[in-house]
């Protein structure tokens, strides 16, 4: 277990399945954890269960719709810890469907919420990282932006612009010492997976090696990894957590 004591980490999409998961790993490891996402209740009740596993963990509401919601998240993490030494752009969203199904709507929602958000997180805390001279951004994407598919145009292609942006921010900040990596995961049992995906999640499993759907904790360990200085050098890696999908 990575030794995160004294940082402060902020997790959006946290009130939920892998975001939730990943807010209760980092703060084991002894991290602060800014727990942030829509539902103010789900919110609060992720961070009672921190504190009351012995950590420390405080929520913030954030829609994170555009770049000004995005900033005012940023803004309100360092105005409360002084300083953000993890980022974890875990929030997303996905639709699926044909291409001449897709609506406008759907679009600017995903491509707000999966690349507008995280960017301008990003630039907003980032700065603090590069002056600090350390840090660790891990994106948050999905096997579906590296291989083709019929019905997740919208949601491949934002998270592959997000995988990107990856190597865009590991160019830029790796001189200063702020690492930044991208986490893939394959199909994961949540509660909206098992909303949206119903009995496909299993079917969409079944096609990799390891035959099987990931748990939440299962990526959060992943993301934990990458957020301690036992992956120091690993950079600007996109990492696939999907039971070996991409490969077969």
């Amino acid at each position: 277990m990575p030794d995160l004591s004294d940082k402060v980490a902020l997790v959006t999409g946290a009130t939920s399945g892998i975001g939730k998961a990943t807010a209760i790993r980092l703060s084991a490891c002894g991290a602060h954890v800014v727990v942030s996402g829509r539902d103010e209740e789900r919110g609060r009740a992720v961070v009672e269960d921190v504190r009351n596993d012995g950590g420390s963990a405080e929520f913030i509401r954030a829609d994170l719709v555009d770049a000004h919601s995005a900033g005012t998240l940023a803004d309100a993490a360092l105005a409360a810890n002084g300083r953000v030494d993890i980022l974890v752009n875990n929030a997303g969203a996905a639709v699926f469907g044909t291409t001449a199904a897709g609506t406008e709507a759907d679009f600017d929602a995903l491509y707000a919420l999966n690349v507008k958000a995280p960017y301008f997180l990003v630039a907003k805390i980032a700065p603090g990282m590069v002056e600090r001279g350390c840090g660790s951004i891990i994106n948050v994407s999905t096997m579906a932006a590296s291989f083709g598919s019929a019905s997740s145009g919208i949601y491949g292609s934002s998270k592959a612009a997000l995988n990107h942006l990856t190597q865009d921010w590991a160019v830029e900040f790796g001189p200063h010492g702020v690492r930044v990596n991208t986490v893939a995961p394959g199909p994961t049992r949540t509660e909206g997976t098992e909303r949206v995906l119903g009995p496909m999640l299993d079917k969409l499993a079944s096609k990799s090696p390891l035959g099987r759907t990931a748990t939440p904790d299962d990526i959060a360990h992943v993301i934990a990894f990458l957020a301690g200085d036992e992956s120091r050098m690993v950079h600007g890696q996109l990492i696939h957590a999907d039971g070996g999908r991409t490969i077969s």
